[in-house]
């Protein structure tokens, strides 16, 4: 166990150190979510390399729930008006996911996958649910996981120099405050993460506390703000996290994920992006928000997005909620489906 708990230490202090070197870089660059991006490429060419990297699951949930908290902060009492749109952005979104999803499955045909693989890989959300469904159904595991995993990095890594570009550059990290308010709402964290499991919440590190301090800030009893240090600090966290995942895979392998998945996310994301332009001529959200608001990511990394960004961070992880249970009520019935065409 000693051994084992060294070697943890050893791989979580290496990644934030990695971490820290690619923040730097692209800080000094002036690149938009410098303590984000850079953590993240670091730790992705670091683990392909074979350098052990890790940030443990615990960790990483603790710096996700504190994001949920500045997250569900952002509801205030006025927001109920806005609501009323939401119904219409919501069915595009629907309608936008399965179209999206169906022709990246297409593409993943086309690569060589099996007809599971290529559904549950394609699927953009609910990432654990669809590796475990895909696997019970007959699917390749590593295939689904490095698929879903590569969409969201590629997503990530693509989306803020875009909104950077589109908004004439600047840093682009927000809400920034002087210091920290309402600080003691992170001493709940403790609570709510145990909370979130027993209550079978999805993703239950981000949205346990995200519901608390929406229901805290709407009634306008307390909203969490972070200083722009206390930002960066998750960022970075959250940065190294995603970037180590990929250890132990080979660069000749992970380069032919790399091309599949990239053109996938791309034809998703020019889908997606139609569906989006829709929403913003009948609703007249803007296109940034919009497309957040569609991008097939993860709703963590998303919602890190949209908060770190400042794009609309509720409307855009409204969407990715409802998306993300959408999916999970669908994939059961779609595995069976599959599972009987696949066996007849």
């Amino acid at each position: 166990m000693k051994r084992v708990s060294a070697g943890s230490a050893k791989a979580l202090l290496t990644s934030l150190a990695i971490g820290v070197v690619g923040g730097t870089l692209f800080h000094l660059t002036g690149l938009p979510l410098a303590w984000m991006l850079g953590p993240l490429i670091a730790n992705l060419l670091a683990s392909s390399q074979g350098v052990k990297v890790a940030v443990p699951e615990p960790l990483r949930n603790v710096f996700l729930a504190v994001m949920g908290m500045v997250l569900g902060s952002q509801v205030t009492p006025q927001l109920a008006h806005r609501v009323l749109d939401w119904p219409v952005s919501a069915a595009l979104l629907l309608l936008g996911v399965a179209a999206s999803t169906a022709v990246a499955a297409a593409w993943y045909r086309s690569c060589g996958f099996d007809p599971v693989s290529a559904w549950f890989g394609a699927s953009p959300g609910a990432m654990t649910a669809m590796i475990l469904l895909g696997e019970k159904c007959g699917g390749d595991p590593q295939r689904i996981a490095v698929a879903q995993s590569l969409r969201i990095i590629l997503v990530i890594l693509f989306l803020p120099p875009l909104f950077w570009a589109y908004e004439g550059g600047g840093e682009g990290i927000g809400p920034v405050h002087s210091g920290l308010e309402h600080g003691w709402m992170l001493l709940l964290i403790p609570l709510l993460l145990p909370l979130g499991r027993w209550l079978r919440i999805p993703s239950p590190a981000l949205l346990a506390p995200l519901l608390v301090a929406a229901l805290l800030s709407g009634i306008d009893i307390a909203s969490l703000a972070l200083p722009e240090w206390g930002m960066n600090l998750m960022l970075w966290v959250l940065g190294s996290a995603i970037g180590s995942r990929f250890q132990g895979m080979t660069r000749k392998l992970f380069g032919r994920y790399l091309w599949q998945s990239g053109v996938a996310t791309l034809l998703a994301l020019s889908v997606l992006a139609l569906f989006a332009e829709l929403i913003h001529q009948l609703l007249g959200v803007g296109r940034d928000v919009a497309l957040l608001a569609l991008a097939p990511g993860g709703i963590g990394e998303m919602a890190i997005l949209a908060v770190a960004l400042n794009i609309d961070p509720v409307f855009v992880a409204f969407h990715h909620l409802l998306r993300m249970v959408t999916l999970m009520i669908i994939a059961p019935f779609w595995a069976r489906w599959l599972l009987r065409h696949s066996n007849s």
